[in-house]
């Protein structure tokens, strides 16, 4: 009985792996249905695995992608939703690999998905968003990601908090030139540069990360809603 709950278990682990693995394309699809059938799957194997730090990680990282599709859908409720299921695994998962800087970024990411439901909860989700992926960026300062996610949290955080597009855009352009072919960080750039209507650069960022990511459902209607000039 033994070994036949030990292979359903490494059955389930490889099938949340898989489902793992394409998160990135449902969210490029905006197909949230797939991104929370597989946060499921994922969020079983982290309860029946607590001391594995990559569950926890991955479970965290299905729910930030749910979070982050549902903002885009302008549905903030969710959106804060999954991003407050996420965080206690990415807090898991940092709690057993403190030195991998990715988990923080995801804590960090996590925490800062939740603000934008309601500026209030920049007071109890600020510090955590700022100081996790400000560890993530001491761990691993050549990771583009972390600085992607600083600028997306510097983008939704007040300025009044410390935060706004100005400030968002340098985080943007430093992820640009770590990896000058992450799609996110050119559309974020773009998103930014609109909010302070610089449109002609806008159009032209986000016109290329649709062309490094062409599947990227967002990235095109930011492109429709963004002026010529």
């Amino acid at each position: 009985m033994r070994g036949r709950n030990l292979l359903i278990l490494a059955g389930a682990a490889v099938c949340a792996i898989a489902a793992a693995d394409n998160l990135e394309q449902a969210r490029d699809r905006q197909d949230r249905p797939a991104l929370e059938d597989a946060a499921r799957q994922l969020s079983a194997v982290a309860q029946k695995q607590p001391d594995d730090a990559a569950a926890q990680y991955r479970f965290a990282l299905a729910e930030s992608y749910v979070a982050e599709v549902a903002t885009e859908q302008r549905d903030k409720a969710a959106a804060k939703n999954a991003a407050e299921a996420g965080i206690p695994a990415a807090r898991r998962a940092v709690s057993l690999q403190p030195g991998n800087a990715e988990y923080h970024r995801i804590l960090g990411t996590l925490c800062g998905q939740v603000i934008p439901a309601q500026v209030l909860l920049a007071f109890q989700y600020g510090d955590c968003a700022k100081s996790s992926i400000g560890r993530a960026i001491e761990l691993d300062p050549k990771s583009a990601r972390a600085y992607l996610s600083r600028g997306i949290g510097n983008y939704y955080l007040p300025q009044a908090l410390g935060g706004g597009a100005e400030l968002a855009i340098r985080d943007f352009e430093k992820a640009i030139e770590l990896d000058p072919k992450l799609a996110d960080a050119y559309l974020w750039l773009g998103i930014a540069q609109r909010k302070l209507a610089r449109n002609a650069d806008a159009r032209k960022n986000i016109a290329k990360s649709l062309q490094l990511n062409p599947a990227r459902v967002w990235a095109k209607q930011q492109l429709d809603k963004t002026p010529p000039k």
